[in-house]
């Protein structure tokens, strides 16, 4: 605080380690590489750049504006790029009221909250309180140091003002008592009228015309009147603004009335000169007799005592204008020269982001859903050219093909039969399934631990948060677990259903591969083997060469082409790649919105149309290659000749044929089941890390709000309430009338100091009264109080001491009006003469006296 402007105090905040959650976040949210290392980087310079702004203490210079104001910018750059939520990526940040001084009992007034936003307030705050620090160390002297002031509590009003504006409308929390709008709506105030002051004595330093410095005064004095009238209530800023603010405001007020003299000398109007003169004469006189001790107006009062005395001097003998009443003159107008500076980002002209290739969390987020819609097109179409392929082996299995016009001999295996067995073999056959099987339940049984740990932590969390809310009911107040938990469970429970559903999956998987088991292993056995276990018999020995099976055959190549097309497009699918980060951009640069479902589908189809409409037409191709191949295959069966050894080995070869989809199809099932469960251990895992960060963050805003609990409770009184002076008790007054308790002033009014009472008059000693003495204690007198005019010796009202005949060493003890019984200790005690040879006293209890309203007191000797 400045001897005649006003500062504010900077907030003061513990440390906060940033660079790790956010390189936690940076390193769970974007793949490793280049990128990845240069924001976790970035992440650790914001650290050090918020250690320097914060955890140091601040010159009052520009240098350290800048760190201010470069901190500020880069929380404003990576607000829209990280989810900082109590949800997300939480962290607590604290903060102590700038105002607040502490207490007997220790600390001070401060809050803990899991918000950015909270934080930048307190950082916005403290630009405005440095700002005004560096204002009031200009040399008001020189011309550079009034513009320098003049800049700077503009800068800190337009921050406060910011504050009570925009920022305080984002919170969902009530802050400390200096961040509150009203609060920092006042300091706004001041720093607007100690700019306009500024602006005053730069007009009256460059000798402007006195009609502009009186109304650059008048504007001046307006402001301090207003922000005096809001200072009233603000019991949490220190005692020492409100008589500032109340000076300067009858100060300028005379500043202005003296300037606009001058201009009704100038006019001839020499009564309006004494009135305006003498009003400001009575404003400095107030200012000198009430805030002597923070203003001084000697300088300014000689100057106006001066001119009155010139005035009066020259009306006197010369003009004899009649000198009206103040209250009679035209007002004073007013000009203002200053207006808070608008908040804009960046504040900094040096500021450079440190995430500047980081996207907004709204593109990350839209991308995030783009890459999922993309994901359900893409297997959308794999899983319809997939089951198309399945569907066609189907149908073949079903029609023995191509090993039924293969079969030329009945005796040796086909070709194509024998092709499926090496193929089966070359996969592991039976053995490949059984480890892929065993494999599954442990990936599973990892998972569910992964998961069911992250939600006991979660529990555990809530219940004690609960404990915590019904011990100190509304007391407690923050965010309740079971409502911020919320989204996490929500999270949760659909990976529990993901998992539930990969359990059944796996359930189904093994049942098939329980009823095909038998002819997988058939196909695993060796050729001889193979052969032995297929019956003779060759129904088509006589249909070899015929037109049908040339059919068929030049059939079933067209279908093999399909689906290795297939196999290409499915390919090509996957290979397509398109970064949508420009697109959401723009988007976001225009709009200030991103419109991500229509954006996405109008590139999705752009990108895929094509390969969509290819894969329809492959399909379509298919299903009428397969209606040929029915037909062509019945009236195949038509002419074959029929024989019992002849169906059964056309019966066990179509099982081989479907045994071997089969175990294509179980391996290709089990593997993706594999490799779910390892993608969805990863994703368990950052809920997992989730979890843990928000509880801890959570256990430590818990043990910062139990300490500020703690250090309230301890400051509450935990005695009740010292009673009213009874009645009785307060001496009767010269004149019988009993004196009212004095009532102190509000806090808006200024006293006088408080002076001392007066010292009593000498006691008189009366005849009639003997003092107890020994040859070793000299007598002492007892005072005597006079009532009613006569010289009568009484005792003393007070707290009730031992008055029995033969008490030694009593002696009655003059008290001053409104003596508080209570308020007695070992130096207002009664003296106590022990004479040599008698016993110590013995704490003896006095008699309850009559009409006495409370217990007796017990005695304690001195």
């Amino acid at each position: 605080m400045a001897t005649t402007f006003v500062s504010v105090p900077l907030k003061k905040s513990s440390e906060v380690d940033l660079a790790k959650p956010l390189s936690k976040f940076i390193q769970s949210t974007y793949p490793s590489g280049e990128s990845q290392a240069e924001y976790v980087k970035a992440a650790e310079e914001l650290n050090s750049l918020r250690k320097s702004a914060v955890c140091r203490a601040l010159d009052k210079h520009d240098s350290s504006l800048e760190i201010l104001l470069r901190y500020y910018d880069q929380l404003c750059a990576i607000e829209p790029k990280f989810p900082f939520s109590e949800n997300q990526l939480c962290l607590t940040f604290t903060w102590k009221d700038a105002f607040d001084k502490g207490s007997l009992f220790g600390g001070s007034v401060k809050l803990s909250f899991a918000s950015l936003g909270f934080e930048k307030t307190c950082i916005l705050f403290n630009i405005g309180a440095l700002a005004s620090q560096i204002a009031s160390e200009q040399n008001l002297e020189n011309d550079e140091g009034l513009k320098a002031a003049a800049k700077y509590y503009q800068l800190a009003s337009g921050v406060f003002q910011h504050i009570k504006d925009t920022v305080l409308s984002t919170m969902n929390r009530e802050l400390t008592m200096d961040t509150s709008p009203d609060t920092v709506g006042t300091l706004s105030l001041i720093m607007l009228a100690q700019a306009q002051e500024v602006f005053f004595l730069k007009a009256a330093a460059d000798k402007m015309k006195d009609a502009i410095i009186a109304k650059l005064a008048n504007q001046a004095a307006d402001y301090y009147g207003d922000a005096f009238k809001q200072c009233q209530f603000k019991e949490n800023l220190p005692k020492e603004v409100l008589p500032v603010l109340a000076a300067k405001h009858c100060m300028m007020q005379a500043n202005a009335e003296y300037h606009q003299s001058v201009l009704a000398k100038q006019q001839k109007k020499f009564g309006e000169e004494i009135s305006r003169l003498q009003h400001a004469s009575d404003l400095v006189k107030t200012v000198g007799s009430r805030y002597d001790e923070y203003i001084n107006v000697k300088d300014l009062s000689d100057k106006i005592a001066r001119a009155l005395t010139a005035a009066k001097k020259d009306n006197d003998f010369i003009y004899h204008d009649r000198v009206p009443d103040v209250k009679d003159l035209d007002p004073i107008g007013k000009a203002t020269l200053v207006k808070p500076t608008p908040v804009s980002v960046p504040m900094s002209q040096k500021f450079t982001d440190l995430f500047v290739k980081m996207v907004p969390l709204a593109v990350q987020q839209s991308l995030s859903i783009y890459n999922q819609r993309r994901a359900d097109l893409v297997n959308r179409l794999i899983a319809q050219m997939r089951e198309s392929t399945n569907l066609a082996n189907g149908v073949l299995a079903s029609l023995n093909l191509p090993a039924a016009i293969e079969d030329v001999s009945g005796d040796d295996i086909p070709q194509s039969i024998l092709d499926k067995s090496k193929a089966v073999i070359q996969q592991g056959g039976l053995q490949t399934i059984d480890q892929l099987i065993r494999d599954l339940p442990g990936l599973l049984q990892r998972n569910k631990e992964i998961l069911d740990e992250a939600m006991r932590i979660l529990d555990q969390e809530e219940v004690t948060d609960n404990e915590l809310k019904a011990k100190f009911k509304e007391r407690w107040q923050r965010t309740p677990s079971n409502e911020l938990y919320k989204p996490l469970r929500a999270e949760g429970a659909n990976l529990r259903a993901t998992l539930d559903r990969a359990a059944q999956a796996d359930k189904v998987v093994k049942e098939r591969y329980a009823t095909n088991s038998e002819i997988i292993a058939l196909l695993c056995k060796p050729e001889a083997e193979l052969n032995a276990a297929i019956p003779s018999g060759n129904p088509t020995k006589s249909l070899q060469g015929s037109e049908v099976i040339m059919l068929l055959k030049t059939l079933l190549a067209s279908l093999n082409e399909i689906k290795k097309e297939r196999e290409t497009f499915e390919n090509d699918i996957k290979s397509v790649q398109f970064d949508m980060t420009s697109k959401f951009l723009t988007a976001l640069a225009q709009d200030g919105a991103i419109n991500e479902e229509a954006i996405s589908v109008s590139e999705l189809d752009q990108i895929y149309g094509s390969h969509t409409q290819r894969v329809q037409q492959n399909l379509k191709k298919q299903e009428e290659l397969l209606a040929n191949i029915q037909a062509a295959h019945e009236e195949f069966s038509k002419s074959k000749q029929s024989n019992t050894d002849a169906n059964q080995r056309e019966e066990i070869l179509k099982k081989l044929a479907a045994g071997h989809d089969q175990f294509v199809e179980l391996v290709g099932n089990l593997k993706e089941g594999t490799q779910f469960y390892n993608g969805i251990t990863e994703h368990l895992l950052k809920f997992q890390t989730k979890c843990t960060d928000i509880v801890f963050a959570r256990k430590t805003e818990r043990d910062e709000l139990l300490k500020d609990l703690q250090q309230s409770i301890a400051r509450e009184p935990s005695a009740p309430n010292i009673p009213a002076v009874p009645a009785y008790q307060i001496a009767a007054s010269v004149g019988g009338t009993t004196p009212a308790v004095p009532t102190p002033a509000p806090r808006t009014v200024f006293q006088p100091k408080p002076q001392p009472p007066a010292r009593p008059p000498p006691p008189s000693i009366g005849s009639n009264v003997a003092t107890p003495t020994t040859t070793n204690t000299p007598a002492v007198p007892a005072p005597v109080a006079s009532v009613g005019g006569a010289g009568v010796l009484t005792q003393a009202q007070g707290p009730p001491y031992p008055t029995y005949q033969g008490f030694p060493g009593y002696y009655p003890i003059p008290m001053s009006m409104a003596y508080n019984q209570y308020a007695y200790g070992q130096y207002s005690m009664p003296y106590m003469y022990q004479p040599p040879g008698q016993p110590p006293f013995q704490n003896p209890q006095p008699p309850q006296q009559p009409g006495y309203p409370y217990p007796p007191q017990q005695f304690y000797q001195q």
